[in-house]
């Protein structure tokens, strides 16, 4: 697309999440209620074939503009943003490393919503160390039964289709040349644990997956050949944490734009709270934060859509956009003061919400490791 469609489309989308959204997002939010109308628009906009490639019947768009759409709808409702967000990692998974027969099968219905699902990594005693998992799929005739559980799954109830990273060579040494990933449908064996309860990030499901003695063709082996999972599923978390980036972007922006406005009315000491110097200082750093993190996001988008390595990129946008979210949602809660703890405002649900982008797609100490590790390997003595 070009520069002026891209930012056609950033505004209709905008439009979209304000019409559709900022109405209904702190009711769901409240009664941790899975918003079905809106996942179905979600469908019509061409959110869940975002990424994926026209030939697919996607939108191909680059990460740059994916970045700023999830920004948009993020600083109204961060919730949905997690819905084709994970969705479209298990795409990128079956785009960048599937077979040819996986890409024609798969990809179109991803890309029409018609099959909607996520990623299956993390496990209840393996989150950040990924090959530390003990999900196992053996090899049974001209398939893998698969036996497990895994935990924090985004769209595991309501999601029909997983890209679920498993252990074939529990002895393989090292242990990451031991794991594959499959493409698995709901269906016998594969059932839902449970529906996770969670402080923030509500209306959105998460749930346990449970795999006993679950039943995968070989052709559902992405990209073919056993033994690459690891590297399939490293390689989705690029684009996976400049979403997380851009989703805490677009919270630290809603934290700014809503202290703005009510700094502007609230008064005290007969001046609005807003022209008191406390408050300005807050205000300043709120908004550096912004643009702080936005020109890192891009940073970091403009090099995933040149094909280039962009760990260290994506990890900084993920790491400053985050820590800013947080910050900002915090500070709000201070402008706003006694206000800021009653759930008629939305900074409660803010600062509920940021702290996951944090935590999601790699803590923030595992991002200042990989950061720290790609400095040094591009900075040899």
């Amino acid at each position: 697309m070009s520069t002026s469609t891209d930012d056609e489309l950033v505004a209709a989308i905008e439009r979209w999440a304000e019409k559709e959204l900022r109405p209904i997002a702190r009711k769901f939010d409240h009664a941790d209620e899975y918003p079905a109308d809106v996942v179905e628009q979600m469908k019509e906009l061409g959110l869940f074939g975002a990424t994926i490639s026209p030939e697919y019947g996607g939108l191909g768009l680059g990460a740059a503009t994916y970045a700023r759409i999830v920004t948009t709808i993020a600083s109204v409702w961060m919730a949905p943003t997690g819905i084709f967000n994970s969705h479209l990692i298990m795409a990128a998974c079956v785009e960048r490393f599937g077979t040819d027969a996986q890409k024609r099968e798969f990809l179109p219905r991803f890309a029409t919503g018609e099959l909607r699902g996520g990623i299956g990594l993390t496990e209840p005693g393996a989150g950040t160390d990924l090959q530390a998992i003990r999900t196992t799929a053996t090899a049974d005739g001209d398939g893998y039964r698969i036996n497990g559980t895994k935990t924090w799954i985004t769209n595991g109830i309501h999601g029909t289709c997983f890209a679920v990273l498993t252990k074939t060579d529990p002895e393989a040494v090292p242990r990451h040349r031991g794991m594959t990933m499959f493409l698995c449908e709901k269906g016998a064996g594969f059932t839902v644990g449970r529906k996770l309860r969670k402080l923030g990030y509500r209306a959105i499901d998460s749930a346990e997956l449970v795999f006993q003695d679950f039943r995968v063709d070989r052709a559902r082996l992405i990209g073919g050949e056993p033994g690459h999972g690891f590297h399939h599923a490293v390689g989705g978390l690029a684009l996976g944490r400049i979403n997380v980036a851009a989703r805490a972007a677009g919270i630290a922006q809603a934290a700014l734009r809503d202290a703005l406005r009510y700094a502007q009315e609230r008064q005290t000491f007969g001046k609005p709270i807003a022209q008191h110097q406390a408050i300005q200082l807050k205000l300043a750093d709120m908004a550096t934060r912004v643009e702080a993190a936005r020109l890192l996001i891009a940073q970091a988008a403009a090099k995933y859509d040149t094909g280039q390595r962009c760990d260290l990129e994506a990890g900084m946008a993920k790491l400053f956009a985050s820590e800013a979210g947080v910050e900002n949602s915090l500070e709000a809660l201070r402008i706003f003061g006694g206000y800021s703890y009653s759930i008629d405002f939305d900074v409660e649900r803010y600062y509920r919400d940021a702290p996951l982008m944090c935590i999601g797609e790699g803590t923030n100490e595992m991002q200042r490791i990989i950061i720290a590790r790609q400095l040094l390997e591009r900075n040899p003595l």
